[in-house]
């Protein structure tokens, strides 16, 4: 597959997994989809509960769908909102992408026209912390 089918499929995935956002308290729908360095697609939506700040990014719901199913290298993840800004992944989710990355992760943030930025991993969160910190 063409890396502008495989571009068009992730974004679809990700608008797919918006529009099932379980959204009730802000409305603001968010969808994400991961290509794992074996081919696997997966992707999320953030969901709200009535304890607020305890529901779940659509990036870290794409990534829990992700290690069940026993991958943990993201290659890259497409994540879609609506509105004039850029939909960033949050800080703890920055945090979650740079888990299951390398240096060659490609971040696209997305809005309903297509991918309006893409970042490396090093460009969403420069100095990070990673697993490699922990290694003795």
């Amino acid at each position: 597959m063409s890396n502008v089918k495989q571009s068009e499929k992730l974004i679809e995935l990700a608008k797919n997994a918006m529009s099932k956002a379980y959204v009730p308290y802000s409305h603001f729908h968010v969808g994400a989809a991961i290509l794992t360095t074996n081919g696997k697609l997966y992707s999320g939506c953030n969901v709200e509960n009535a304890a607020y700040p305890e529901g779940t990014c659509a990036e870290a719901g794409a990534i829990a769908a992700m290690v069940l199913d026993g991958e943990t290298q993201i290659k890259d993840i497409y994540v879609i909102g609506h509105g004039d800004a850029l939909v960033t992944p949050c800080g703890g989710c920055r945090q979650k992408i740079r888990e299951f990355s390398s240096a060659e992760t490609m971040i696209h943030i997305c809005g309903a026209q297509g991918v309006r930025k893409t970042l490396s991993m090093e460009a969403l969160l420069p100095f990070s912390f990673g697993p490699e910190n922990l290694k003795q």
